[in-house]
């Protein structure tokens, strides 16, 4: 049996007068055609973001989490006097990896990804560099961006699979909107 554009099943022997006006058709095992994409071809497109969120969650583990980390705890356990160090740090790396297009179509979701894209990209080009193994404020540079795109990623909701990665970046976008709101609270005085 075949299905022409219209819907209408039609019987085999009729085939080569209509061949032109029929859908393609697959034979499943039974010997029937059917017009149904296979399940493997139905699914893959619903799975591909998950694929691309696990791609992503893997590198940012690779290159983000233990800088992020080593800079959250740091925080906590820092002075008065040096958070505000860490406010300016965190700051200039939030402002530096803003995007420089102002187009309204694009979502709040791809912004924030193409910002944890800038950062993540400062942090693998710093580690390239690897000249300040013992230059703590280049290693503070370095952490800084790595939560700051950790915080991104976050508010990008690409650790929704991850709750461990969920919970980091939620302490991420936490610790930026503190630095940020500092420091729009600095420039105002």
């Amino acid at each position: 049996m075949f299905v022409n554009t219209e819907g209408v099943i039609l019987p085999i022997a009729i085939f080569p007068l209509l061949s032109t006006r029929i859908i393609p058709a697959r034979r499943n095992f039974s010997g029937f055609f059917h017009f149904a994409p296979t399940a493997r071809e139905a699914v893959a497109p619903m799975f591909n973001w998950f694929n691309s969120d696990r791609q992503t969650i893997r590198q940012d583990r690779r290159y983000l989490e233990a800088r992020a980390r080593r800079l959250l705890q740091s925080y906590l356990t820092s002075s008065d006097e040096q958070k505000q160090r860490y406010y300016q740090v965190i700051a200039g790396a939030a402002a530096a990896c803003q995007p420089g297009v102002s187009d309204p179509s694009l979502e709040n979701e791809k912004l924030a990804n193409r910002s944890a894209e800038a950062a993540t990209n400062v942090v693998k080009s710093r580690i390239r560099q690897a000249r300040y193994e013992n230059d703590q404020l280049a290693i503070l540079i370095t952490d800084a961006y790595a939560t700051v795109a950790i915080a991104y990623r976050r508010a990008a909701a690409a650790y929704t699979a991850d709750k461990e990665m969920e919970r980091l970046g939620t302490a991420a976008v936490h610790l930026v909107t503190i630095a940020n709101s500092f420091m729009g609270a600095e420039s105002e005085r």
